[in-house]
C-alpha cells in the first residue's frame, strides 16, 4: 500500500504543475493580447499616416466638409478625413479606426516658400530710384526700379552700410506687386463680412477652449465695442465684430482668429493669432505675436467715405512671427499703410499694397513686398527711402512656411503646426 505522504506528494506535485500550466496559459493570453493590441495599433497609425499624406497632398474639395471611407476596402482600414480654412492657413484632422480603437492627429498645413520668387525686398517700379542712409542692410535677392538703387544723405547722416548696397542678386521691379492668392481672398472676404447672432462669452469664464474636432466655437458682439480681458481663448474659437475689438494684454490667445472693422492690442501681449479688420489693426509698445502669427488689412469695397487709409500698425520694440499684409481692391482709393515701429522685428513677411512707414531701427528677417516706402522725420517726409532698417531674408528659419496667399508660395504642402493628437 502506498504511504500517505506519498499521496500527499502527489497532489502537491499536480497543483504545481496546474499552477505552473495555468501560469503559460495567461502568459500566453496575454502575449496574444498584446500582440494583437500592437498589432492593431500599428495597423492604425499606419493608416493615420496615409491619410495625413492624402490631406497633404490633395486639393479636392471633397474633403472641406468632412469623408469617412476605407483605405483598402476593409472595415480594419477606415478613416475619417477632413480640411477647413483657417485664415491664412488651413486646419486639416486624420482619424483612423476599428471597432472601439481610434487615434487622430489634427495639424495645420502651409507652403513651402517658392525659392525662384523669393526676395529680401520686392519694391514697384515707379520710375524713380531706392534711396538708402544711414546703418542700411539688405542682404538677399532684390528686385527695385530700374532707376536703380543708391547711397543718400539724410538728417545729417551719411550712408553707412555695405558698398554693394543690397547683398544680393539684384532684378528689375514690375510696375505691379504680385498678386496674392484670389481664392485666398475670397474666402476672407467671405468671413470678414459674416455677422452671426451677438453673442457673448459665459459669465464667469475666464479660460474657453474648443478642439478643432468639433464644431467651431463663434462669439459675435454687433455693433458693442468689446474689450478681451483677464480670459484664455484656444483653439477652434472666432470673434466677431462689425465695429472695434480691444485685446488687452491680460487676455491669452492661442490658435484664434478675429475679424473686425477695427482692432486694437494693448501694449505687452503675448499671443498666437490672426487678426482682420477693413479699417485699421494696431499693437501697442512691447507686443509678442508667436509664430505663425497674422495681422491682415482688408478692404474690399469701393469708394471711401471716410476719406481715410485703412492702417496697420505695429508697435514699438514690438515682435512679429508670421505674415503682416494689407489688401485694397479699389486702387482708387487712398492707399492703405503698414507702420512697422521703432526697433520692431518681424521674422516673416511684409505684404504692402500700398504703403510701407519703416521707422528707425526696423528690422526684417525675412521678406519684404511694398508699393512704396515712407519715412518721416519731425521735419519732412521721404519716399522710397530705407533709414536705418535691416532687410535680411537669409536670417529668416529654413523651417519657415508661408501661406499660400503670399505671391512667394510654393505648391508644396506641409505641416506647419500639430495642434492635437491621441
Amino acid at each position: 500500500m502506498l504511504k500517505a505522504s506519498a499521496l500527499y506528494m502527489v497532489i502537491v506535485i499536480t497543483l504545481v504543475i496546474s499552477v505552473i500550466c495555468s501560469a503559460l496559459i495567461i502568459t500566453a493570453y496575454l502575449y496574444k493580447t498584446r500582440y494583437q493590441a500592437k498589432f492593431r495599433s500599428d495597423q492604425l497609425r499606419n493608416n493615420l499616416n496615409s491619410g495625413i499624406t492624402i490631406l497633404l497632398n490633395t486639393r479636392d474639395s471633397i474633403y472641406n466638409d468632412g469623408r469617412t471611407f476605407s483605405l483598402f476596402n476593409s472595415d480594419a482600414d477606415s478613416v475619417s478625413l477632413k480640411k477647413t480654412n483657417w485664415g491664412i492657413f488651413e486646419v486639416c484632422s486624420a482619424s483612423a479606426f476599428t471597432g472601439r480603437d481610434t487615434l487622430y492627429q489634427v495639424f495645420s498645413l502651409a507652403n513651402a516658400i517658392d525659392s525662384a520668387q523669393w526676395a529680401a525686398l520686392y519694391l514697384i517700379d515707379e520710375d524713380r530710384p531706392v534711396s538708402v542712409s544711414g546703418n542700411t542692410l539688405i542682404r538677399g535677392n532684390a528686385f527695385i526700379p530700374k532707376a536703380g538703387i543708391r547711397a543718400a544723405y539724410v538728417d545729417n547722416k551719411a550712408y553707412t552700410g555695405n558698398p554693394d548696397i543690397v547683398n544680393g542678386k539684384i532684378s528689375d521691379s514690375e510696375r505691379k506687386l504680385p498678386q496674392l492668392s484670389a481664392g485666398r481672398l475670397e474666402q476672407l472676404k467671405k468671413q470678414l463680412a459674416l455677422s452671426p447672432p451677438v453673442s457673448g462669452f459665459p459669465a464667469g469664464t475666464d479660460s474657453i477652449a474648443q478642439s478643432f474636432l468639433k464644431p467651431v466655437l463663434t462669439y459675435s458682439f454687433g455693433k458693442q465695442v468689446k474689450t478681451i480681458s483677464h480670459i484664455s481663448l484656444t483653439g477652434n474659437i472666432i470673434l466677431y465684430s462689425d465695429t472695434t475689438i480691444f485685446i488687452d494684454s491680460t487676455a491669452s490667445l492661442n490658435n484664434i482668429l478675429v475679424f473686425a472693422k477695427g482692432i486694437s492690442v494693448s501694449s505687452g501681449f503675448r499671443g498666437n493669432c490672426q487678426l482682420f479688420a477693413s479699417d485699421s489693426v494696431s499693437t501697442g509698445r512691447n507686443c509678442r505675436f508667436s509664430y505663425p502669427s497674422c495681422l491682415g488689412l482688408l478692404r474690399f469695397g469701393t469708394g471711401n467715405t471716410v476719406g481715410l487709409s485703412a492702417r496697420s500698425d505695429l508697435g514699438d520694440r514690438s515682435t512679429f512671427e508670421g505674415l503682416i499684409f494689407s489688401y485694397q481692391k479699389d486702387e482708387q482709393q487712398l492707399p492703405p499703410v503698414i507702420s512697422l515701429g521703432k526697433s520692431a522685428l518681424v521674422r516673416g513677411q511684409v505684404y504692402a499694397s500700398g504703403i510701407l512707414n519703416l521707422k528707425a531701427g526696423v528690422r526684417i528677417d525675412g521678406s519684404v513686398f511694398a508699393r512704396r516706402f515712407l519715412y518721416q522725420s519731425e521735419f519732412t517726409r521721404y519716399e522710397n527711402y530705407l533709414i536705418n532698417v535691416s532687410i535680411d531674408s537669409r536670417s529668416l528659419s529654413s523651417y519657415y512656411l508661408s501661406s499660400e496667399l503670399a505671391p512667394v508660395a510654393g505648391k508644396p504642402k506641409k505641416i506647419l503646426q500639430w495642434l492635437e493628437a491621441n
